[in-house]
């Protein structure tokens, strides 16, 4: 009888979607609340988009700059760690022999199993390092290309955010107009970045959407009382 080989589908793309997330929540919530505070202000919408495009421009290359030198210290971090466990693996081969030992005793594999292991770590210092990054460590080797992709992740879906608040000031005349509409599409680019959040994340895509909905309201309603009471 055939069978139908098994295929494991695993999200892998955590990274990026974090940087989204961290792109555009800010990019929805920061330029919204510039764009409330200012509407309690002035009523015309020029000098509202004006600010407002400014802050998307300065918000992106901040946030941007934020994961960029994020996902270095990542980088310079497994390095460093990397460099000790080689020097370790070389000098000191009996503690890291126990390290081994320990790591598998606690999965519950017995020691006669953990010696031909030891074994064969013994023969591939290389492997040998790599296995202690990933188990006594967990540190998982960067993708050198990480820190421009976050940065550039981040700057593009702050920008993509910030844009939503600020469109209905880019084609309606008055501020208080726009500001209404703004709120009913930001709160509704919220649940659906939520939604789509968790089917790619493997959440429940409505309680993702609804929790997104809530994080976010509220920080975009904090933002916007503190900005109208300072106007």
């Amino acid at each position: 009888m055939p069978q139908t080989s098994h295929i494991e589908r695993h999200f892998t793309g955590s990274e990026s979607v974090r940087d989204i997330v961290i792109g555009m929540a800010d990019g929805l919530t920061v330029p919204f609340a510039l764009a409330a505070g200012l509407t309690g202000a002035i009523d015309t919408t020029g000098l509202i988009v004006t600010a407002g495009l400014a802050e998307i421009a300065a918000g992106s290359i901040a946030m941007g700059l934020g994961g960029y030198l994020a996902a270095k210290s990542d980088a310079e971090h497994y390095q460093a760690e990397r460099k000790r466990e080689e020097f370790e693996v070389e000098h000191k081969p009996g503690d890291e022999v126990a390290e081994v030992v320990e790591i598998f005793t606690a999965y519950g594999v017995k020691a006669a199993d953990i010696k031909p292991v030891i074994t064969a770590l013994r023969r591939r210092p290389e492997v040998w390092v790599d296995f202690m990054m990933r188990f006594e460590l967990g540190l998982e080797k960067p993708d050198p290309r990480r820190a421009l992709i976050s940065a550039l992740t981040i700057a593009t879906s702050y920008i993509l955010g910030g844009l939503i608040p600020l469109g209905p000031y880019i084609v309606l005349p008055t501020a208080q107009g726009a500001l209404e509409v703004s709120v009913v599409i930001t709160l509704l680019a919220l649940a659906v970045f939520g939604y789509v959040k968790g089917r790619y994340t493997g959440t429940r895509p409505w309680r993702s959407a609804f929790q997104t909905l809530f994080t976010g309201g509220l920080a975009a309603g904090a933002a916007y009382a503190i900005a109208r009471a300072i106007s």
